[in-house]
């Protein structure tokens, strides 16, 4: 019986994209080759280039497909709690390497896809739990979610981005109290 074309096919596909971020992580971007990511996923490289244009488009679905571990911490009744939650699942995730070589590439060549498949899940979340804390009183009724969404991961993304200081989870906790000051006034 011959081999199964279509199987074969998903399995260099899993190669290709896993060499591809363990490449990334090692090297960086800017040295990361197709000509590595095809040696290293026991390819062709033509195999690639049938399927993905760049390293960029590659990337990226790796990322999606194999990146970061999704960290969704379960409700705890507390706002403040799970704000600071949800902010440190944030810290962690732009501080694994692996986020950070791909997503510092992807922010600028696919900057529509990296918003809404891998950073709005995430807000969606916070937007949901500040609406949850406006119907315990934990949060004024008149405060725009969306806006104070963008008051908690403003600051979180921009450390990441700019590094304009160290990213980490006391960050995160004192970006919420101060957010939480405001929300609750």
């Amino acid at each position: 019986m011959p081999p199964d074309a279509a199987r074969r096919s998903d399995r260099s596909r899993r190669a290709i994209l896993v060499a591809a971020l363990e490449l990334v992580e090692a090297l960086g971007y800017s040295r990361l080759t197709i000509e590595a990511v095809a040696a290293r996923a026991g390819v062709g490289k033509q195999t690639i280039y049938r399927w993905w244009s760049s390293k960029g488009p590659l990337l990226f679905e790796a990322f999606v497909e194999l990146g970061p571990v999704e960290r969704d911490p379960r409700p705890s009744g507390d706002l403040a709690t799970d704000l600071r939650l949800e902010l440190r699942a944030t810290v962690e995730e732009l501080n694994e390497r692996r986020f950070d070589q791909v997503c510092r590439v992807l922010v600028h060549e696919a900057r529509t896809d990296l918003l809404t498949l891998l950073l709005t899940p995430r807000r969606v979340r916070l937007e949901e739990r500040l609406r949850a804390g406006q119907r315990a009183g934990e949060v004024r009724l008149d405060v725009d979610v969306a806006a104070a969404a963008d008051l908690l991961l403003g600051p979180v993304h921009q450390r990441w981005l700019l590094r304009t200081a160290p990213l980490s989870g006391e960050h995160a906790d004192a970006v919420v109290d101060l957010v939480l000051r405001a929300l609750r006034g």
